[in-house]
């Protein structure tokens, strides 16, 4: 059972890391990873899942019509995931301030879910540097989601045409993050790198600005609340 759970949080990492996670069980599967004597394995496995939200629940009785739908259902979306030509949507941007740099990843699967995703760099970047990492870090998820057929969106036009091969990369440092662009690039069925203005990549936008204004790496939550109107009298 820990196995399947650390698999399935590999799998879903985005997923894990965005949501919280509820583990229905009937085995005893907190208190085995909690014991003091686990062995080495079971402390990696530990380890890995420490960094999720993970609630274990206990599994309540099943009747047969509901497993049966339930059944059904998780075939339909495994044939629908299995579909390679179902497109996953990707639009990244970086961030570089004078309080330091970072990412905003946005992941839209084919069912029209966001991922979203603010990174904090513990180390100095660019402007292009950071749109680069920006890039690079999606592709990477966007592959551990499990995503085949890509279109990746920035609004930076360097790295577009560079990644196009239209503008050539001199700098050595973008001619490092091209090769790695480029080995990503073979894990998918099908990429494609669009440029678009930046009021249509306003998400990535704004998760770039808040991971760059962060002051630590620290993995935190953040919950927002909208005001319908003004509390002045």
């Amino acid at each position: 059972m820990a196995l399947a759970l650390v698999v399935t949080a590999r799998r879903l990492r985005p997923y894990f890391l965005s949501h919280p996670i509820g583990v229905k069980t009937n085995t005893p599967l907190k208190q085995t990873l909690g014991k003091p004597d686990t062995s080495g394995r079971l402390v990696k496995w530990v380890g890995e899942l420490s960094e999720y939200d993970i609630s274990y629940l206990p599994r309540t009785t099943i009747k047969a019509q509901a497993l049966s739908d339930f059944v059904s259902e998780m075939t339909e979306i495994t044939i629908k995931e299995a579909s390679q030509d179902q497109k996953w949507l990707l639009h990244v941007d970086g961030s570089s301030t004078a309080q330091g740099s970072g990412a905003g990843i946005v992941i839209t699967t084919p069912q029209g879910e966001d991922l979203e995703f603010a990174i904090k760099f513990d180390f100095k970047a660019s402007n292009n540097e950071a749109e680069y990492e920006a890039l690079v870090i999606g592709l990477k998820m966007a592959h551990e989601t499990g995503a085949k057929h890509l279109l990746a969106y920035s609004d930076s036009q360097l790295v577009v045409k560079q990644v196009e091969g239209i503008y050539e990369a001199k700098e050595e440092s973008m001619i490092q993050y091209l090769q790695q662009i480029a080995d990503l690039k073979t894990k998918f069925h099908h990429f494609q790198v669009i440029q678009i203005p930046r009021e249509e990549n306003a998400k990535a936008d704004s998760l770039s600005k808040l991971a760059s204004s962060l002051e630590d790496c620290r993995t935190r939550h953040i919950t927002i609340h909208y005001l319908p109107e003004a509390r002045a009298p």
